[in-house]
Parts: C-alpha cells; sequence; structure tokens
C-alpha cells in the first residue's frame, strides 16, 4: 500500500452532494480515505497529462525501423487467432 504523502500544502474545494457521494463510496471500496483517494486520483490524471504532453524522440536510424515496422505486414499471433475461434461461453 502506498505510503502517505507528506502534507504541506492544503487543497480546497467544492463539490455537488452526488460527486461527494460517488468519491466516498469509491474510497471506501478501495478501503482509503477521501482525502487519499482524491489525492491519489488527481496525481494519475496530473501523470497522464504530462506523459501525453511529451514529445517521443529516437534518431532517424530509430525512427526508420519504427516506420519500417508499421508499414510491414501484419503477422497473426497464433495465441490471439485460437482466443478469437474459441466460442464465447455465453453463446453455449
Amino acid at each position: 500500500m502506498p505510503r502517505p504523502a507528506k502534507k504541506e500544502y492544503p487543497l480546497s474545494m467544492r463539490l455537488p452532494s452526488d460527486d461527494l457521494s460517488l468519491i466516498d463510496r469509491a474510497a471506501s471500496l478501495r478501503g482509503r480515505s477521501r482525502t487519499d483517494f482524491v489525492r491519489d486520483a488527481a496525481v494519475k490524471a496530473a501523470e497522464e497529462v504530462v506523459m501525453d504532453a511529451l514529445p517521443i524522440r529516437m534518431s532517424a536510424r530509430g525512427f526508420g525501423a519504427f516506420t519500417e515496422t508499421l508499414a510491414a505486414p501484419a503477422k497473426p499471433v497464433r495465441e490471439l487467432v485460437a482466443l478469437l475461434k474459441r466460442r464465447a461461453p455465453w453463446d453455449d
């Protein structure tokens, strides 16, 4: 379980009661406090935004290999082919 973050800066928000009820329910299902749940969700969302904004850097040679791989014909993956041919349990 992640250790609690050092509390240095307060953050306050006003939420509609329906939002707060949903957050409390989700936090309870995870066995977390409201504060921990909201902090973790906010940090995860912030990390995703920052990672999406970072450029992907590679050498010209690496980019050439990457585009070559994308342009090549797809190869079947034996396990996926078998899985997709399998009858769904709800179809029985």
